[in-house]
């Protein structure tokens, strides 16, 4: 397959794109400082430079083209404000849906979030319900376009060495998960076209990522869950 990745330097977007590059996936990462461009080849990742927050649909549907998937893994990241949000972790992932429409490529993976979906809670400080409002209007958006959509929203995130286990359901995802199972269950959830259309939340669990998004996808076609 080719898979084209926002945020082609960020901690999922490198593990993601090492499993499938290992696994003789051509894999496209999208970045905006050139200076990341050795890691990502040292990855098996082909670096190409876009700045999402600068980008045209055009530039961004060129670089899709031909791609069997995308996803959205890009973030404004640790220490950006609250505009920085809007401007990445919103508008970045509209505009790389609008390019896969104009591209062509219909299958869509969002990385989202704990707390999507609902109001940021009270006590949030600006900069998390700006976090989590972004995050709530990019699913939303996603979710209203005619593409074959996904939307992952994982626990709190570590980098603690995988267990290859997770908890995977449409209920509010509670407690961590390792950034090594997200990529994990990224590629599975890739590899399983039924996941479309599912919003699923994810954290740390006793079940095997690949029996987790079956059981995901049996659930979505209606077939009896094993």
């Amino acid at each position: 397959m080719k898979i084209v990745i926002a945020g082609g330097h960020g901690q999922i977007a490198r593990r993601l794109g090492r499993l499938l590059a290992a696994r003789g996936d051509r894999v496209i990462g999208l970045v905006r400082n050139p200076d990341h461009g050795p890691e990502l080849l040292a990855d098996g990742i082909q670096p190409v430079l876009r700045d999402l927050e600068q980008a045209s649909c055009e530039d961004v549907a060129a670089v899709l083209s031909g791609a069997d998937a995308v996803v959205f893994a890009a973030g404004a990241g640790p220490g950006s404000g609250a505009a920085r949000k809007h401007t990445v972790d919103h508008r970045a992932a509209v505009l790389l849906a609008e390019a896969a429409l104009r591209a062509g490529v219909r299958r869509y993976v969002m990385v989202s979030t704990r707390g999507a979906g609902s109001p940021p809670p009270a006590h949030a400080d600006e900069v998390w319900a700006a976090y989590v409002d972004a995050k709530t209007a990019a699913d939303e958006h996603l979710m209203a376009q005619d593409l074959d959509w996904t939307v992952l929203r994982p626990a709190a995130l570590t980098n603690e060495p995988g267990s290859g286990t997770v908890r995977l359901t449409a209920e509010r995802s509670i407690g961590e998960v390792t950034r090594d199972d997200v990529a994990g269950v990224l590629v599975a959830l890739l590899d399983t076209p039924a996941t479309a259309g599912l919003v699923l939340e994810l954290a740390a669990g006793e079940h095997p990522i690949p029996a987790a998004v079956s059981r995901a996808a049996q659930q979505r076609t209606g077939l009896p869950a094993r």
